[in-house]
C-alpha cells in the first residue's frame, strides 16, 4: 500500500464531544486525538449542487499506521484544511496501515 517513507505530512485526529451552550442546546467541541505522519493523497475535486448553490468537495485519501480508533464521526486536520471522514480501512487485512477516505468541503 505504502511504505514508511512515504509518511511525511502530520494530521490530527480529531473526534468531536457534545458541549452544553448553557441554554439547554448544545455544540460540538473537536477534540484533539492524536498527531500522526501521513501519507495524504489528493483526488480530483467535484462541484456539486446543494440547496441552490455548488459545494466544492475534494476528496482525499489518508494512510497512516493502524489504529484502531479512528471512526467515520471523526475528522482530520491537515495544514489548516478540515477533512471530514467518510470510511477508514486495513488495505491488506495485516494490521500494518488504515487508509482513510476523507473529504473536504467547500473551500
Amino acid at each position: 500500500m505504502t511504505s514508511p517513507g512515504r509518511l511525511r505530512e502530520r494530521v490530527t485526529i480529531e473526534a468531536p464531544q457534545r458541549a452544553g451552550d448553557g441554554a439547554g442546546g448544545w455544540t460540538i467541541a473537536w477534540l484533539q486525538v492524536a498527531t500522526v505522519w501521513a501519507d495524504v493523497i489528493s483526488f480530483k475535486g467535484t462541484e456539486l449542487a446543494e440547496a441552490d448553490r455548488l459545494e466544492a468537495r475534494e476528496p482525499f485519501r489518508v494512510v497512516v499506521r493502524h489504529r484502531g480508533d479512528v471512526k467515520s464521526d471523526m475528522r482530520l486536520t491537515w495544514r489548516g484544511r478540515v477533512l471530514d471522514i467518510k470510511g477508514a480501512f486495513d488495505p491488506d487485512g495485516r494490521r500494518r496501515w488504515l487508509a482513510i477516505d476523507c473529504e473536504e468541503r467547500g473551500k
